[in-house]
């Protein structure tokens, strides 16, 4: 399964943001066990970057951290398409759309976010952490 995970979810883990963060390093150990294909987009790495340089304030840690994603998720390119469809597209968060257009292009199996509000009119399925790691496991929903 090829999954795409929003830039939150990898921050909630990252960060130890609570109540998100259990979910989210739950989809961690499942990416790491390669129980599916994780993919991070070239753009997200960019924000993760951003995000973790002015938590931590340190240019070497900030990479370090991206280099740790670089080991147990892919990087999905964002292609000048993915923007140009995104700019037309119905979804009005811009990231987000950007987002969803280059998961359609890698033809990705879902979304993960905690954000699915501005995910309503993506093609592709998406899901909460919580939710993805469930069907995943198959335990029953909640």
């Amino acid at each position: 399964m090829r999954v795409m995970i929003d830039t939150c979810v990898i921050m909630d883990a990252v960060q130890g943001r609570k109540p998100f963060d259990q979910d989210a390093e739950q989809v961690f150990l499942a990416a790491s066990n390669m129980l599916f294909d994780g993919f991070i987009t070239a753009k997200a790495m960019t924000d993760i970057f951003y995000l973790s340089h002015r938590l931590t304030h340190d240019n070497a840690k900030a990479r370090t951290i991206l280099s740790r994603l670089a080991a147990i998720f892919e990087v999905a390119d964002t292609a000048g398409a993915d923007v140009m469809a995104a700019i037309a597209s119905n979804t009005s968060d811009f990231e987000d759309a950007v987002m969803i257009e280059t998961a359609v292009r890698e033809k990705m199996d879902c979304i993960v976010t905690r954000n699915t509000h501005d995910y309503q009119y993506s093609p592709i399925r998406v899901l909460l952490p919580g939710d993805f790691i469930r069907e995943l496991t198959g335990q029953p929903s909640v």
